[in-house]
């Protein structure tokens, strides 16, 4: 089994990357989504360059949106140019409508928004027309038109559906919602995309911020210094990119100091499992 062959975690030296099961190339651990924070208007968006310019500076490269998230495509597409455009950026977006034709359209938009040659991963929002579009990213991936391809879900919804993709379909890419709340993903999904060779995407980490409200005021433990953290936001990302399947954790946010902080994830030592089940039972004595 996959998970069995894979390395301690707490053995992690540097920034803390992992591998791409298909091409074994390296991402940082921990990325950046862009639901709802980057849907604003040219008022704000600015602003938003400054989360994308921080970072990058701090190590990132994943950056994920989708059509569905609004103005946030075309904000990260004028944003990325404004601040130069920075190398390191490794783009990820969805396909989220009904049919061939008008998932190539919404593509081929999407890849305008973003003003780039090709996108690195491409995938199929919340399963919306699965069949039909996975063969249309496939000949595109296979065209050289897209790096990578995939299938998304969120919110813990039908991971009965997720288990008969990923058995049936050879995925790069498989996102998922995982969290100290909401750890269901780690009962069948974790453990069979290891097993298939897919990389995994962690969306909404921070249980959509409500993680931080269970443990406001609440002093970081002890032996959040043995892992080098120094807030709960690094807490909760450090369990997550410990899992031996989770190839990175995509935190949205409005805030360079908040960016800072979640990127803060990538260095020093990970939790191993004995420490993973620690953490797990002291968040929800704390919290409870």
């Amino acid at each position: 089994m996959a998970l069995a062959a894979a390395s301690n975690a707490g053995a992690q030296a540097g920034p803390t990357t992992r591998p791409i099961p298909s091409t074994g190339e390296r991402l940082p651990a921990v990325g950046l989504g862009t639901w709802l924070t980057f849907d604003v208007g040219s008022g704000e968006s600015n602003a938003r360059g400054e989360v994308l310019k921080a970072f990058f500076a701090a190590g990132g490269h994943l950056v994920d949106s989708s059509p569905m998230y609004g103005a946030s495509e075309e904000v990260i597409g004028a944003q990325y140019a404004r601040i130069g455009k920075p190398a390191a950026m490794f783009s990820a977006t969805k396909v989220w409508t009904v049919g061939g034709l008008a998932g190539r359209r919404q593509m081929e938009k999407s890849r305008g928004l973003w003003n780039l040659p090709r996108f690195d991963l491409m995938q199929v929002h919340n399963y919306l027309d699965w069949e039909t579009h996975l063969p249309t990213l496939k000949a595109m991936k296979a065209e050289g038109k897209l790096r990578y391809v995939g299938v998304t879900t969120s919110h813990g919804r039908r991971h009965d559906l997720a288990e008969e993709i990923m058995k049936k379909e050879k995925l790069d890419f498989f996102q998922v919602t995982y969290s100290l709340a909401d750890p269901e993903a780690d009962k069948r999904l974790l453990p069979l995309a290891a097993d298939r060779g897919t990389a995994v995407i962690i969306n909404r980490p921070f249980d959509g911020g409500a993680l931080f409200s269970r443990v406001k005021g609440k002093a970081l433990p002890g032996w959040a210094a043995e892992i080098g953290c120094k807030s709960w936001a690094e807490v909760f990302l450090k369990w997550i990119v410990s899992h031996p399947a989770v190839t990175c954790a995509i935190p949205a946010t409005t805030r360079v100091d908040h960016v800072r902080e979640n990127m803060g994830a990538l260095a020093g030592p990970l939790p191993d499992a004995a420490m993973r089940r620690r953490i797990s039972a002291d968040f929800h004595a704390l919290s409870s």
